[in-house]
């Protein structure tokens, strides 16, 4: 399944999170093509969620502090949806919980 750009967005800055990486890395953590990476890394520095460092003649991409929030805002989120499927699964465990025991009073 494809995934969307915020999805691709997230996963950058999710493998950025430890720590900074070389695009080569953090293709190979996201499966992203570089040449899509390089465009959604674009962006990302664009809106100051991620930073280019110049190490030893090397390029390596770092997320700023920026960016550590929208990433564990975007975490929260998945986890207020989680909590929201759990809490309609009970609710609907708690309906049918009735209809089971009235049926196995009445076999019985």
């Amino acid at each position: 399944m494809r995934r969307s750009k915020l999805e691709s967005y997230e996963d950058i800055l999710g493998a950025l999170i430890k720590k900074p990486l070389t695009i080569d890395s953090i293709a190979y953590k996201t499966n992203i093509d570089c040449i899509t990476l390089r465009k959604r890394l674009d962006y990302l520095i664009k809106y100051s969620l991620v930073e280019e460092r110049i190490s030893s003649k090397k390029i390596l991409y770092a997320i700023s502090e920026r960016g550590v929030a929208v990433f564990k805002t975007l975490n929260f989120q998945k986890y207020l949806e989680m909590v929201a499927d759990t809490i309609m699964a009970m609710d609907e465990a708690i309906h049918v919980i009735p209809i089971i025991s009235e049926r196995d009073n009445k076999e019985k």
